[in-house]
């Protein structure tokens, strides 16, 4: 795995290159390109379109945090820390955000995502143990289901439909919010690990599609290649290295089968110099390596298996509108 990372670092990226010594080479705090690179980070051309973009609505503004702690910009800078106070702004005194900041239908009152979306953005910046955003957190735990995922949402008190794309193998829940919720789950120090948040990786990992065609779709969004469309739809597509990420985070082991078949399908598309290439966007590839690499090696310090079932593969892929 160390041999993979050296060609990272011939990045242009400042937050590339400081993610690989950090998160794959092991260099010491105080070590010298290390300490060039996170002062770099700020001046970096992509930083700085960021910091001087200005937001609209409150989705876009939580998907801006996340892509400013995608580049290591925390709460600690200014501008960011600016940003920060105007997701809370928005936060109702129950700890949700409001929905209407999201749909402009009134058929659903509740849908989880309404939290999960701003709470991703705030732990990507450093703010996910701010006491607002702990409210936040227990609002969206308060909304999941017995089985420990989350629903689409509540239409006239009811539960919403899930159509095909967002089902969960097994579970009446959706999986676009349980996804969600995750995202934001594995952000909080107290929260990557709990119960609620394994629980929710081990229903994601019932599905066990290999949708190849959307490898790196959440990379592509984070550095503007690709909209970040859509509410619900927002999480159609299944982007293994996204799910990856996200499991391996709750600490789960290498040791579990279908997170080791899905580590043999991912390493079967390796190219001969041992990156992954983006198949949509080959200059985010050195991302996506680094992304999965990363993702890997924390499954060796993985202390849980999953108990789900395990599922034959279902090819093609199904269309989505946005809702």
């Amino acid at each position: 795995m160390t041999e993979s990372a050296w060609p990272l670092l011939c990045d242009p990226s400042p937050a590339l290159r400081c993610r690989v010594l950090r998160e794959l080479l092991d260099v010491p705090p105080d070590d010298p390109e290390l300490v060039d690179l996170l002062a770099r980070r700020y001046h970096d051309r992509e930083a700085l379109a960021l910091l001087e973009s200005e937001p609209g609505g409150l989705q876009e503004l939580s998907h801006l945090l996340c892509r400013l702690g995608r580049l290591g910009l925390d709460r600690q800078h200014p501008r960011v820390a600016e940003l920060v106070e105007r997701v809370f702004a928005h936060r109702r005194e129950d700890g949700s955000f409001p929905l209407t900041e999201f749909r402009t239908d009134d058929r659903y009152t509740m849908i989880p995502l309404q939290a999960a979306l701003p709470l991703r953005g705030l732990g990507s910046v450093g703010a996910a143990t701010d006491s607002r955003a702990e409210k936040s957190y227990a609002w969206l735990l308060d909304r999941r289901t017995e089985d420990g995922s989350w629903p689409t949402g509540l239409v006239a008190g009811q539960p919403g439909g899930v159509p095909g794309y967002r089902k969960l193998p097994g579970s009446p829940g959706c999986r676009a919010n349980t996804e969600a919720a995750l995202a934001a789950l594995v952000l909080h120090p107290a929260h990557a690990r709990s119960e609620p948040a394994r629980r929710a990786a081990d229903l994601l990992l019932r599905r066990e599609t290999r949708d190849e065609w959307a490898l790196g779709t959440e990379i592509a969004r984070l550095h503007g290649r690709e909209r970040a469309a859509g509410f619900i739809s927002l999480h159609a597509r299944f982007d293994l290295a996204f799910v990856l990420e996200l499991v391996s985070r709750t600490g789960v082991s290498a040791r579990d089968a279908r997170v080791t078949d899905l580590v043999d399908f991912l390493d079967g598309l390796r190219g001969p110099a041992g990156l992954w290439e983006h198949p949509a966007h080959p200059l985010l590839s050195r991302w996506l390596t680094l992304d999965l690499l990363v993702s890997m090696r924390r499954l060796r310090d993985g202390d849980w298996t999953g108990d789900g079932p395990r599922l034959r593969f279902r090819p093609g892929d199904i269309a989505v509108t946005h809702h």
